[in-house]
C-alpha cells in the first residue's frame, strides 16, 4: 500500500518564484483546490505514519518487557544497555535527526529541478553521487566500532560490573552503523517522494527482529541474544524499504516540463553535512552523560533510567509524527521560494505537537507507578524496580515538551538545505547544563538527579532554538523565521492546562488499589480536564487536531482512504 497525494507533488510548473509549485499544480480530480488536496493528503499520510508508529512503539514496549522479564534490571542488562548506546546513536545520526535533515532537502531540490524540466534525471544522479560513498564510509565506521569495543565500553561506563559482556554486545550492535545508515537513506528518499508507508514500518521490523531473537536464543545466549536481534532488526529495516525505493528510482514516469527556468543545481555541502551530524551527535551525547554518571550507582540504575525513558518518550514520538510528514512539505516550499507557506506550516506543527506531547506528559506523570507496574513488573523485574523506575519516569517527563520542540524546531534550520551552526551551539549549551547539573545532583538524588538534569538541559536548548528563529534574525531569501511572540502565546495555553490536568490525574490515579483501575481513572481524568481546558483557553493546536480528525473520519466513512 502506498499513500499517494491527490495530485502529483512532482508535476508543479516552473513559473515565477512567487507561484509556488505546490499551488500551481493541477487540482485533484474531484474538483478540490490544491490547498484542500494537500491537506487531505497530509491527513492520510499522517494516519498511515501514526498507525505504523504506534505499532512500532507497541513492539518497542514488548521488546522492553521481554528484556525486563528475561534478564531483569541487573548487571547483565546494564551491560547490554551500554552496547545499546551504538544503535541509539546510529538512529539519531542516521535515521532521525542526522541524514534526514540533509537528504530530504537535497531530494526535494532534485524533485523540484526535475519538475521544472532539468536536463537528465536529477534524482538518480543524486543517488549515484551519494549512496556508494555513504556505504563505504558507514562500513568503515562499523568495523572501527567493533574493533575498539572494549575501549569504548571502558570509556562509556567505567564502573560497569560486566565489561566483557558489554564489549561482546557492542561488537554485535556495531553492524547497525551500516544498516541504519542505509535505512535512513531509503527513508529520506521515500519521504521526499511523499511515500510514507515503508519508512513508517522500519521500527516495526526492527523491534520484531529483537523480540524474536531474545525469545529464540535468550535461553542459551543470555542477553547477547538481544544484541543479535539488533543486528537482525537493522537488516530488516533496510529490507522493508528497498522495494518501494527501487520502484521510485526505476519508474519511467517523468514529471512534465515546466515553463520557468530551472533551479540552480546545488550539491550537498560538506558544511551542511558536518553541521547536521554534529548537532545530532551532541544531542545524543546526553545518553553518554547519563550512563557515565549512572555507571557509578548501584547495579540496575542504568536499567531504571532506560525503562523510564522508553515509556516517557512515547508521547514525544507520537507528537513528532506530524513533523515527520510535513518536513518534506516545508523543504519543498522553501525550494519553491514560498517562505510564508513554510512558516505557517511550521507554526501549526509546533502548536499541534506541543498540545499532543503535553497531554501525554500529563498521563505519564500522573500514572507512572501504574504504567511501570503493568508494563514491567513480572519475572526478574521486582516491586523495588517498579518504584525506582516510576520515580525517574516522572522527573524525565518534565523535559518532554523541550524534547518535542527541539525535534520540531531543528528542522526549520536545515529545511532549506543550507548549513547552520546555531543549532550545534544551542545543543552544546544544553548538554553543558545537563552535565553540570547531573554531576552536582547524582550524589544526593541518584538517578533522579540525572533525569532532572536531562529535563533542564533539553528545555534550555529548546528555548535557544526558538529564540534563534525570530523574524529579525533570519532575513535571507530562503531563510525560515517564526513569529516568536505568537508561538510563545500559543504554547502557554496548553502548558497551563497541563499543570491542572496533571494534579487532577495524579490524585485520581492514586485512589484505586488496582493498577489497571488507577491507570484508566488517571487517563480519563487527564483527558477530561486537559482537552476542554485547552479549547477554552483558545489553543490552536487542538482546533487543528479536531479538524484533522473530522477530515479522516469523512474519508474513512466514504471509503476513500487508500
Amino acid at each position: 500500500m502506498t499513500v499517494k497525494p491527490s495530485h502529483s507533488s512532482e508535476s508543479a510548473t516552473g513559473g515565477a518564484p512567487t507561484v509556488p509549485a505546490a499551488r500551481a499544480a493541477a487540482p485533484a480530480g474531484d474538483g478540490a483546490d490544491p490547498a484542500s488536496a494537500s491537506r487531505k493528503f497530509l491527513a492520510r499520510a499522517t494516519l498511515v505514519t501514526a498507525s505504523l508508529s504506534i505499532a512500532g512503539s507497541v513492539l518497542g514496549l514488548v521488546r522492553d518487557q521481554a528484556l525486563a522479564r528475561l534478564f531483569g534490571a541487573g548487571s547483565d542488562t546494564d551491560a547490554f544497555l551500554v552496547a545499546w548506546t551504538v544503535p541509539e546513536f546510529a538512529a539519531t545520526l542516521l535515521i532521525e535527526d542526522g541524514l534526514a535533515l540533509v537528504l530530504i532537502p537535497a531530494f526535494s531540490m532534485a524533485l523540484a529541478r526535475r519538475a521544472r524540466g532539468a536536463a537528465g534525471e536529477p534524482v538518480r544522479a543524486l543517488v549515484a553521487a551519494t549512496l556508494p560513498r555513504l556505504c563505504l564510509a558507514l562500513a568503515a565506521v562499523a568495523a572501527l566500532v567493533a574493533a575498539v569495543a572494549p575501549y569504548l565500553v571502558r570509556a562509556l561506563a567505567p564502573g560497569l560490573p560486566e565489561p566483557r559482556l558489554a564489549a561482546d554486545c557492542t561488537r554485535l550492535t556495531a553492524t547497525c552503523v551500516l544498516t541504519f545508515g542505509l535505512a535512513g537513506y531509503c527513508s529520506a528518499a521515500l519521504r521526499a517522494h511523499r511515500r510514507f508507508l515503508a519508512p513508517a514500518a522500519i521500527y516495526v521490523a526492527y523491534n520484531t527482529g529483537i523480540v524474536a531473537a531474545m525469545f529464540l536464543f535468550g535461553g542459551s545466549w543470555g542477553v547477547r541474544s538481544a544484541a543479535v536481534g539488533v543486528a537482525a532488526g537493522g537488516c530488516l529495516m533496510v529490507a522493508v524499504q528497498v522495494p518501494s525505493l527501487w520502484r521510485q528510482l526505476t519508474s519511467r514516469t517523468q514529471a512534465p516540463r515546466g515553463t520557468g527556468a530551472d533551479t540552480e543545481e546545488r550539491p550537498m555541502q560538506l558544511a551542511l553535512i558536518a553541521a547536521v551530524l554534529l548537532f545530532a551527535l551532541v544531542r545524543q551525547s546526553q545518553v553518554l552523560v547519563e550512563r557515565f554518571l549512572a555507571s557509578g550507582l548501584p547495579a540496575g540504575a542504568i536499567s531504571h533510567l532506560n525503562y523510564a525513558q522508553k515509556v516517557a518518550q512515547i508521547p514525544m514520538t507520537m507528537s513528532l509524527m506530524l513533523c515527520t510528514v510535513t518536513f518534506p512539505v516545508v523543504a519543498r516550499a522553501l525550494a519553491d521560494g514560498d517562505t510564508e507557506r513554510a512558516r505557517t506550516r511550521v507554526q501549526r506543527d509546533l502548536a499541534l505537537a506541543s498540545g499532543l506531547v503535553l497531554l501525554g506528559m500529563c498521563v505519564v506523570i500522573s500514572c507512572a507507578p501504574q504504567l511501570t507496574e503493568l508494563l514491567f513488573q513480572r519475572g526478574a523485574f521486582t516491586g523495588e524496580d517498579t518504584a525506582a523506575t516510576a520515580g525517574v519516569m516522572r522527573v524525565y517527563a518534565l523535559g518532554l515538551l523541550g524534547q518535542t520542540l527541539v525535534g520540531a524546531l531543528v528542522r526549520s534550520y536545515f529545511s532549506a538545505g543550507r548549513p547552520s551552526w546555531y543549532p550545534v551551539g544551542a545543543m552544546t549549551v544544553g548538554i553543558t547544563v545537563t552535565s553540570w547539573m547531573g554531576a552536582a545532583t547524582v550524589g544526593a538524588w541518584g538517578v533522579t538527579g540525572i533525569a532532572a538534569a536531562n529535563a533542564l538541559g533539553i528545555t534550555v536548548t529548546a528555548a535557544l532554538l526558538l529564540a534563534g528563529l525570530g523574524t529579525g534574525r533570519r532575513t535571507g531569501p530562503q531563510s525560515l523565521s517564526l513569529r516568536i511572540r505568537q508561538v510563545l502565546a500559543e504554547l502557554s495555553r496548553p502548558v497551563r492546562a497541563a499543570v491542572v490536568a496533571t494534579v487532577a490525574g495524579a490524585f485520581v490515579a492514586g485512589r484505586p488499589d488496582s493498577p489497571v483501575a488507577g491507570l484508566v481513572a488517571g487517563c480519563l481524568t487527564v483527558t477530561v480536564v486537559f482537552v476542554p481546558l485547552t479549547v477554552a483557553l483558545g489553543a490552536q493546536g487542538h482546533a487543528s487536531a479536531l479538524r484533522s480528525a473530522r477530515t479522516l473520519t469523512r474519508k474513512l466513512t466514504h471509503g476513500r482512504f487508500r
